[in-house]
């Protein structure tokens, strides 16, 4: 039987090993996520698996079915500094438990069965999150990644080889896909629908896409005492037009989301009018027409807004990722599998991005369930999900690993 209290108490060993007072502190390549993986293999140490770490670093367990087809579950140990307790290790600890269960029967699984915990899904110390999952679907940018630094100026592929990965071997990470038939993930939601909606568990379509760009407003700075309102070249004024304009363009789509998240003034001082303005604006949303429509909107209001403040307007793009809808098939299985544990099927898209959103790159089969998050908040330390939602949700995911094995298994 699988044990989901002993899940909850995991995730709770965890969070006594790895956190303090501030919240989480397993941030990917310091010796406190070091910590926590050789934690994790402890509890491996118990079953009959196989444990390894792919060239990109990536954790592998491995339980040998009939098949060389592989059924893959998993998420990331490492968090955010001040992060929860649930976000990534749940999706890990949950695999575990499943894991756990399929070891149990003292007999071969129809399929192996693999836990992975990717390697740096957050990106918080050098600023590329999903480094290992991206790896592993042959999306690594080597040469742009290896010179990152951190605050105290370590570089990102310096860590790495302390943590035993060569950055130059991530290509090999490919071969790890290899007979991968279908990838679950179990992760919280980190928002507020579904404690809106009252439902314990959702089943993810996908990862919205993402248009991520750079906006600079150049005006004219100017004495803030001196300079008559009418006579302003206010990058500021243009900026902030576009900030309130974003939320109207998101708002004519079910699903979509426009932030404007960082605003830097120059010279930004009291007494000078804003000659320059430097922004960041992320849309997001599931159909690759409507991010366009959006980017575009965007656009073209900026250069009005710029119009009207007299003002010049320049955009240039930071990151951009397409939609990744799930496969049809498995988000069938797992909407069976929620309903049998739930009672509901809620259908929910994801806006921000998950491992799985890589893995699915890949062309691997792949599917996620969430769990409701608390207040909505995530990536704190007052991030949270009831017991007995993290109950439901692991039984969910165990039962979708039996329905995606047989699917599996009727594929061959």
């Amino acid at each position: 039987m699988l044990d989901a209290q002993r899940m909850i108490q995991d995730l709770k060993d965890l969070r006594t090993l790895t956190a303090n007072d501030d919240g989480g502190q397993r941030v990917a390549w310091t010796p406190i996520w070091l910590k926590a993986r050789a934690w994790f293999k402890e509890q491996l140490a118990e079953l009959p698996v196989e444990v390894q770490m792919d060239p990109a670093g990536n954790l592998w367990a491995t339980l040998k079915g009939t098949s060389e087809q592989k059924l893959v579950m998993g998420s990331h140990l490492d968090c955010v500094p001040g992060g929860g307790w649930l976000d990534g290790c749940l999706g890990v600890i949950a695999g575990l438990a499943v894991l756990r269960r399929f070891a149990a029967t003292g007999q071969r699984p129809p399929v192996t069965i693999q836990v992975v915990d990717w390697a740096d899904e957050e990106g918080a110390r050098f600023g590329r999150s999903l480094l290992g999952s991206a790896a592993f679907a042959g999306n690594h940018s080597i040469e742009a990644d290896r010179g990152r630094t951190d605050r105290e100026g370590v570089r990102l592929e310096d860590a790495l080889r302390q943590c035993g990965v060569d950055i130059a071997n991530f290509p090999q990470a490919t071969a790890w896909r290899k007979n991968v038939a279908a990838y679950l993930e179990l992760h919280i939601e980190q928002g507020p629908v579904l404690e809106k909606l009252g439902l314990p568990l959702g089943v993810v379509t996908g990862t919205k896409g993402v248009e991520r760009h750079a906006i600079t407003f150049i005006g004219q700075a100017a004495h803030s005492g001196a300079t008559p309102m009418p006579l302003r070249k206010d990058a500021l004024a243009a900026a902030a037009k576009l900030a309130l304009e974003i939320r109207t363009i998101a708002g004519h789509h079910q699903d979509a989301v426009c932030t404007m998240g960082s605003v830097k003034t120059f010279p930004g001082i009291v007494t000078a009018v804003v000659g320059r303005c430097e922004a960041t604006l992320d849309q997001r949303d599931l159909d690759a027409n409507v991010l366009a429509q959006m980017f575009e909107q965007a656009q073209t209001a900026s250069h009005r807004f710029a119009a009207e403040e007299g003002c010049s307007v320049t955009w240039s793009p930071i990151w951009t990722i397409e939609p990744i809808p799930f496969h049809p098939e498995l988000l069938d299985l797992c909407e069976q599998a929620v309903r049998e544990v739930s009672g509901t099927g809620h259908r929910l898209p994801s806006g921000p991005l998950h491992d799985a959103a890589e893995v699915a790159r890949a062309g691997v089969p792949t599917v996620m369930i969430f769990t409701q998050s608390l207040r909505g908040i995530s990536h704190n330390k007052i991030e949270d999900t009831l017991e007995a939602h993290l109950a439901l949700g692991v039984q969910a995911l165990d039962r979708l690993a039996d329905k995606t094995v047989q699917w599996i298994v009727a594929k061959q």
